[in-house]
C-alpha cells in the first residue's frame, strides 16, 4: 500500500459523500393541482421515496479513514496501522448488516414472481413503471446493455426478409395515405382533417343457424383473419397468447388454438387452488353444444338410442332432471354391427316448459306433441360423431326433429377450487327490470353466499338466469360474506333447493336472447360512461345494456366423494371475453387472483380426484383411438431425436430369466398385442384416422423419406383397424358379470377402466405395463415319486424360466397388518431366529452350540451352479421377477405421483376377459393385486387396481 497517497482535500472521511435529502419548499402562491387533496398525498409519497432512497444508499456507503496517521517519517508502524484500519473493518461490517437489514436488492428481485422473466435484466420495460427508472440506472452503474427486440438486427434470412417486407409495406402504406389526404384535401377538406365522406356504420348481419348442419365459425376481424385459416381462436385467444403456451399454430388441438399451460411454473400451485385455497378458471368454450328439439317422445326416442335406456332416466328418479332442474352427465353410445360402441361422455340439459293452461293439461294427445328442447355438451374430439349419429336418428323420426349446430353460439369457463363460488357471486350480478324483482333462481344464487365446494349442492344441480355486464363493475370488489345466521340460512337453501316452483323456459335456450346479449356496448362507449360518472362507483343498467343469459352448472367428482367440486359458466359466446376479464381480476378473500389453467391443468385435476380423463383414457373409442396414435407419433419423434446412447433399446431390455426385449411396441399402450389384434388389415376407408385424413396436403420429400411417411401412414392405419374391434365395458355390466352364478364371458376385446394404488413403491408412466399376478404351479401326482428322491430345490429344476414360488414373493411384498397379527408375527420371527442360550452354561458348551450354529446348513440351498444375475430374481436378490407374457392384462394410459394422495397413482384399461378370471381365482383381495412395470424398465412393483 502507498502511504504517501492519501485523499484528496476537502473530501474528509468518507470516499462518497452522502446525498441530502431532497428539501420541500413550501410555497404560498403555489395552487394545489387537486382540490381534493391529493397533491398532499403526492408530496407525502414523494418525500418518504426520497427519505427510503436516502437510507439505501447510507447503507451502501463504506466510511474510510485516510492511513496518513499510520505512517512516521515514511515508515509502517503496524500497531498505528492496525489501529487506523480497525475502524473501516468496524465500516464494512457495519454497511453489511445494514444492507441485509435494509433490504438492497436489485429492482428486478422486486417484482412479483410469476411476472419475472429471463430477459428482465435485459430490458427496463419489462418491470413496472414506478420501477424503471432506479432498474435504468442500476443498468448503467452495471454496464449491462439494453437490447430491444424492435431495434434488434435480423440474424436469420427468415428475419431479415421479413422486416425488409415490413418496411416496404409501411413506405406503401404511408404513399396510399398520403394520396388519399391530397384527394381529400381537392375535394373541400384539409391535410390533417380530410373531408372525407361519412362512412356508413353498418351493423353485422345476425348469424345463421342452419338445422341439420354443421354452421360456420363467426368471421374473424381483418387483422386476424388470416391466422384463423384452418382454426377457430378462443373468445379470451389474444389473454390466453400472453401468458399461456398455446398450440402450434399449423397443429391445431380438435380445430381450435387451445391453451396447453401457463408459461409460469404452476403443477403444485394448481394442486393447492383446486383443493385447499384459490381458484383455477379454465376458458372452456372448445367444447361442443348441440341443439336438440322436437315432440318430447321423439326426443325421448332419441335419447335410447344414444345409451341412456336406465329406467332411472324415465321414470320419478329422472323427472327433475326431464323437468330442467337437473343435468345429466353421461357416456353416449352408438349401434355397430356387434353390438354397441361408445362415441364419448356428454352433458344433457332439458329446457323447462312454461307453465301450461290447466285445460291443456288434461288433452293427453297434445302433450304427445309437446315440443321440447335439450342441449347436448360434449367434447370436441368425439362431436363430428356423435353429430353424424343424430342426423341418422332425427331422420327416421315421425314427425321430424332438428339438431342445430351451436358451438359457436354458447361459450364456457370452468372454474375448481374452494374460491370458485365466491368468485363467481362477486363477478355475476342479477339482472332484473325492476328492484325487487329477481329471478327466483337468482335468488338462490344469491343465497350460497359461503359454500366452499360445489359438490356440497344438491347433485348435477343448474341455475339459470340473466347477469348483468360485468364491465359496468369492472374492477370487481371482494365480495362481503354477512355473519350472523348465515350457515342456517345456507344449509336450509342446500337442503331445500327451492328452483322448482314457477319454473320457466331458459333464456340462454332462446336465440333472440342470444343475439341480442351479443350485442354489447364497446369498450370505449362503457369508458365514457364512467368519465362521467362518479369515481369508484358502479355504472347504472341503461337500455343500451342487455341482459346476458347463463346457466350454472354445478358437478361432483364421481370417484372422489370429498373432492372439489366444479361450476360450469354457459353463457352466449360474444359474452365470453368480459366475464373471462373480470373473473381473472377478482380479488379473492383468502388473497391473490384465481390461477390460469391449461389442458395440462385439466389433466392434472382429473388424475388427482382418480377420474379417467377424455379422450386420453378412453381407448375404446375413435376420439381415443386418435388421440392415442398422435402420442404414438409424438414419442417415436422423441425417441427418435435422442442420441443412441441416451434411448432405451427394447430389444436388448433384460427382463430377467433369460428374457429379452419388451413387450409389444414400447412408446404405446399397445392393446393390438394384447388381444393379438395387430395381423387384421383394414377395410375401407373409416380405418385410416381423422388425423391423417384431414391432414393439409404435406410438401414434396425425397424418396426414403416418402417411402417412411407411406410406411408410417400404413402402420397408422393398421392400428387403427385393430383397435377399432376394442370395446368398452361399463363398471355396472363388469359387477353384473362378476355376480352372476354363471361364469359368462364379457364381449371379445373388451376393457374395463381402473385405478392403480401402489402398495408401497413405484410411479408408473404412459405406456406402463400391467400384469396379474403369475398363478400358483398345479400340483401332479407323479408315479414315480416315490421311486426317485430329488436332492436339490425344485425351484432349480422347474422347466419354466421363472421361479415357481413367484407368486409368493409378490405377495410377501405386500404390508401385514398390525392390528391383530402382531402376537403372530413375533411368534414367527422368534422361531426362525436361533434358539437362546440358557443361563449358567459353561464356555466349553457355549462354543460347541456357537460352532454348530455357525456350521448348520441354511433351510434353501443355493443351487449349484450360482445362476446368473437377473436370473431367478432381480436387483441383487432384493426383487422378485415380473410376470411372463401371458399374465400381461393392460397398459397404463395416464400415471404419475399424485399430491393428493402421497403416492404413485395411475388411469388404467385392462382386459375385462382376464380380470375377471382373475377375481374369480384369487378373490377380492389377491385378485385385485397387479404388477405394474414401466415401459423400457425391468423392475415392477405391486399395486391395486379398483374400477371407475
Amino acid at each position: 500500500m502507498d502511504g504517501n497517497r492519501s485523499l484528496p482535500l476537502g473530501k474528509g472521511t468518507e470516499t462518497r459523500k452522502r446525498k441530502e435529502a431532497p428539501t420541500v419548499t413550501h410555497d404560498a402562491n403555489l395552487k394545489p393541482r387537486r382540490q381534493d387533496g391529493r397533491s398532499t398525498g403526492a408530496t407525502q409519497m414523494t418525500g418518504s421515496r426520497a427519505a427510503k432512497r436516502v437510507k439505501f444508499q447510507d447503507a451502501r456507503n463504506i466510511r474510510t479513514q485516510p492511513s496518513d496517521a499510520a505512517l512516521e517519517d515514511g515508515k509502517l508502524d503496524l500497531q498505528k496501522f492496525l489501529n487506523a484500519r480497525e475502524f473501516e473493518i468496524k465500516a464494512l461490517e457495519n454497511s453489511m448488516r445494514k444492507c441485509k437489514a435494509a433490504n438492497a436488492t436489485r429492482v428486478f428481485q422486486q417484482v412479483p414472481r410469476a411476472m419475472r422473466r429471463r430477459t428482465a435484466s435485459h430490458n427496463v420495460k419489462r418491470v413496472p413503471k414506478r420501477l424503471r427508472e432506479r432498474a435504468r440506472r442500476e443498468m448503467i452503474e452495471d454496464n449491462t446493455p439494453t437490447v430491444e427486440s424492435r431495434k434488434r438486427r435480423p440474424r436469420t434470412t427468415r428475419a431479415r426478409i421479413r422486416a425488409e417486407t415490413a418496411k416496404k409495406l409501411g413506405i406503401l402504406a404511408a404513399k396510399k395515405k398520403k394520396k388519399l389526404l391530397e384527394k381529400a384535401a381537392v375535394e373541400g377538406g384539409s391535410a390533417t382533417q380530410p373531408g372525407l365522406k361519412p362512412a356508413a356504420h353498418t351493423r353485422a348481419a345476425r348469424p345463421k343457424i342452419r338445422r341439420d348442419m354443421l354452421n360456420e365459425p363467426p368471421k374473424a376481424d381483418a387483422k386476424f383473419r388470416k391466422r384463423q385459416i384452418n382454426k377457430t381462436w378462443l373468445p379470451t385467444h389474444l389473454w390466453h397468447a400472453k401468458r399461456a403456451r398455446m398450440t402450434e399454430p399449423s397443429k391445431p388441438l380438435w380445430r381450435f388454438a387451445v391453451p396447453l399451460t401457463p408459461t409460469e411454473k404452476c403443477y403444485r400451485p394448481t394442486h393447492r387452488a383446486s383443493g385447499q385455497k384459490g381458484v383455477v378458471v379454465w376458458d372452456m368454450s372448445y367444447m361442443s353444444t348441440i341443439g336438440l328439439y322436437g315432440t318430447a317422445d321423439g326426443v325421448k326416442r332419441v335419447l335410447r338410442a344414444l345409451g341412456l335406456n336406465q329406467e332411472s332416466l324415465w321414470g320419478a328418479r329422472g323427472q327433475k332432471w326431464r323437468a330442467g332442474v337437473r343435468k345429466r352427465t353421461g357416456v353416449l353410445s352408438k349401434q355397430v354391427k356387434d353390438g354397441r360402441r361408445d362415441i364419448g361422455p356428454a352433458t344433457i340439459v332439458w329446457n323447462p316448459q312454461a307453465p301450461a293452461p290447466s285445460g291443456d293439461e288434461a288433452d293427453s294427445s297434445r302433450a304427445r306433441k309437446l315440443q321440447r328442447q335439450l342441449f347436448l355438451r360434449t367434447h370436441p374430439s368425439c362431436f363430428l360423431e356423435l353429430f353424424q349419429e343424430l342426423l341418422q336418428l332425427v331422420k327416421v323420426q315421425t314427425p321430424q326433429l332438428h339438431v342445430e349446430d351451436l358451438r359457436f353460439e354458447i361459450g364456457s369457463i370452468e372454474l375448481t377450487g374452494p374460491g370458485s363460488t365466491e368468485a363467481l357471486l362477486g363477478v355475476l350480478q342479477p339482472y332484473c327490470d325492476k328492484p325487487g324483482h329477481e329471478d327466483r333462481q337468482a335468488r338462490v344464487f344469491k343465497s350460497i353466499v359461503g359454500v366452499s365446494n360445489p359438490a356440497s349442492l344438491p347433485k348435477d344441480a343448474l341455475l339459470a338466469f340473466s347477469v348483468r355486464d360485468p364491465r359496468l363493475t369492472y374492477p370487481p370488489k371482494t365480495a362481503s360474506i354477512p355473519g350472523g345466521g348465515t350457515d342456517t340460512t345456507l344449509i336450509e337453501t342446500l337442503t331445500k333447493w327451492p328452483v322448482e316452483e314457477g319454473l320457466k323456459p331458459c333464456g340462454i335456450f332462446d336465440r333472440e336472447r342470444r343475439f341480442r346479449a351479443s350485442r354489447l356496448p364497446s369498450q370505449k362507449c362503457i369508458n365514457r360512461r364512467k368519465g362521467a360518472n362518479t369515481p369508484g362507483e358502479p355504472l347504472p343498467v341503461t337500455e343500451a345494456d342487455p341482459a346476458i343469459p347463463v346457466m350454472l352448472l354445478a358437478s361432483r367428482p364421481s370417484t372422489d366423494g370429498q373432492a372439489q367440486g366444479t361450476w360450469t359458466l354457459l353463457a352466449p359466446w360474444k359474452c365470453i371475453t368480459p366475464i373471462w376479464y373480470s373473473l381473472m381480476h377478482y380479488p379473492l378473500t383468502t388473497g391473490g387472483n384465481p390461477r390460469l389453467g391449461g389442458l395440462d391443468e385439466q389433466r392434472q385435476i382429473a388424475f388427482e380426484h382418480g377420474a379417467p380423463w377424455f379422450p386420453g383414457d378412453f381407448p375404446a373409442t375413435d376420439a381415443g383411438i386418435h388421440w392415442e396414435l398422435e402420442q404414438r407419433v409424438k414419442r417415436q419423434r422423441d425417441w427418435d431425436r435422442r442420441p443412441k446412447g441416451k434411448r432405451v433399446e427394447w430389444k436388448s431390455l433384460n427382463l430377467g430369466a433369460g428374457r429379452k426385449g419388451e413387450i409389444g411396441n414400447g412408446l404405446a399402450c399397445d392393446f393390438e398385442h394384447l388381444f393379438a389384434l395387430g395381423e387384421i388389415p383394414p377395410s375401407g376407408p373409416q380405418a385410416i384416422p381423422a388425423s391423417t385424413t384431414d391432414a393439409p396436403e404435406q410438401m414434396d420429400m425425397d424418396p426414403a423419406e416418402r417411402s417412411h411417411g407411406v410406411e408410417v401412414l400404413g402402420a397408422t392405419a393398421l392400428s387403427a383397424a385393430a383397435l377399432g374391434l376394442i370395446r368398452q365395458l361399463s363398471k355396472s355390466a363388469f359387477s353384473s358379470l362378476l355376480s352372476s352364478p354363471n361364469p359368462d364371458k364379457p364381449p371379445a376385446n373388451s376393457l374395463v377402466t381402473v385405478s392403480l394404488t401402489f402398495i408401497s413403491r413405484g410411479v408408473a408412466n404412459t405406456c406402463a405395463r400391467i400384469y396379474r399376478l403369475p398363478p400358483r404351479p398345479s400340483r401332479i401326482a407323479d408315479p414315480l415319486a416315490d421311486a426317485e428322491v430329488l436332492t436339490t430345490d425344485p425351484a432349480s429344476t422347474h422347466s419354466g424360466p421363472l421361479p415357481r414360488d413367484l407368486r409368493d414373493q409378490w405377495l410377501r411384498k405386500f404390508p401385514i397388518t398390525t392390528t391383530n397379527n402382531n402376537t403372530k408375527g413375533r411368534d414367527s420371527r422368534r422361531s426362525r431366529a436361533h434358539p437362546q442360550m440358557a443361563p449358567g452354561v459353561d464356555m466349553e458348551t457355549r462354543k460347541k452350540l456357537l460352532a454348530q450354529s455357525l456350521t448348520m446348513a441354511t433351510e434353501e440351498e443355493l443351487p449349484y451352479p450360482r445362476p446368473a444375475a437377473n436370473r431367478l430374481d432381480m436387483m441383487g436378490g432384493h426383487h422378485p421377477l415380473c410376470p411372463d407374457e401371458q399374465d400381461l392384462i393392460g397398459y397404463v394410459t395416464t400415471g404419475a405421483f399424485s399430491l393428493s394422495e402421497g403416492r404413485g397413482t395411475a388411469i388404467a384399461s385392462i382386459s375385462a376377459d382376464k380380470a375377471l378370471e382373475t377375481l374369480r381365482e384369487g378373490g377380492a383381495r389377491e385378485g385385485k393385486l397387479c404388477v405394474v412395470r414401466n415401459a423400457g424398465e425391468s423392475v415392477g412393483w405391486l399395486a391395486r387396481w379398483e374400477l371407475v
